[in-house]
């Protein structure tokens, strides 16, 4: 059996750390969008339910593209050949900016519809949810669906040709399934009953948004490692979710 490293032993913390999270969320002011049951048991049963799924889906797949992300010979979690201000330091900054950046762009295409600016989750679920975002979106999107895709296209098929090429279509691609990702809780948020119901403005901030943060975010997987995107994410979140959703 292989030993596990201390790259693998962060990796299960952050699943355990994101599953308590998902489960703890649960018990948090959802905001007045979101309908939650009113029997603690089926709170409860919820809870268990998305941690499993958080243990089972996201862990599974995370693995999955921790592994795969070693046989490309992308940095892994704790690599030596990355510093500490390139792992946390650096896409801590960069995320400040992508939600300032996400304030300035919700401001300028909310005018163009009559919904008004995008909804925040009620403090401190906001700050639960950056984390498990941050850590499982992140987990999902970059550290599985990128490498996945480069490994079966680059690999397998091209047998090792166009490797930086077919690593930014894969981002491309995670960009746009993570953009889509997102419809259905603003479909939910704001009662819309079909894609036709949601306005264009706001379409396209959906896809500003989350593609931006995306490239960024395939950026610096390919660069420093998971880690730093999970870093980015949060930092974004946090200026975006957290601080924003208060001032608001």
């Amino acid at each position: 059996m292989n030993k596990l490293t201390p790259s693998t032993l962060v990796f299960i913390g952050l699943v355990v750390l994101n599953a308590i999270l998902a489960a703890v969320a649960m018990f948090m002011p959802q905001g007045p969008h979101v309908a939650v049951p009113d029997a603690d048991a089926d709170l409860l049963s919820l809870a268990l339910i998305n941690a499993a799924v958080v243990v089972f889906l996201y862990g599974g797949l995370g693995y999955v593209g921790l592994r795969l992300t070693r046989k490309l010979g992308y940095p892994d979690l704790l690599d030596a050949r990355v510093t500490n201000h390139q792992r946390f330091a650096k896409p801590f900054i960069v995320g400040l900016w992508l939600g300032l950046l996400f304030i300035v762009v919700d401001n300028i295409f909310s005018r163009f519809h009559h919904y008004g600016a995008l909804p925040h989750p009620p403090f401190p679920t906001s700050l639960v949810a950056s984390l498990t975002a941050g850590i499982g979106e992140e987990m999902i999107f970059r550290l599985f669906f990128i490498p996945l895709l480069v490994w079966l296209i680059s690999h397998v098929v091209l047998k090792g040709e166009l490797e930086s090429l077919v690593y930014w279509n894969a981002a491309i691609f995670s960009a746009v399934f993570f953009s889509l990702g997102h419809i259905p809780a603003v479909m939910m948020l704001f009662g819309f009953d079909s894609l036709s119901d949601i306005p264009f403005p706001m379409m396209a901030e959906l896809f500003v948004l989350n593609g931006s943060l995306s490239l960024v975010a395939a950026y610096f997987l390919r660069r420093s490692g998971y880690l730093a995107t999970v870093t980015l994410h949060t930092s974004a979140n946090i200026v975006w979710h957290v601080i924003w959703g208060l001032l608001r």
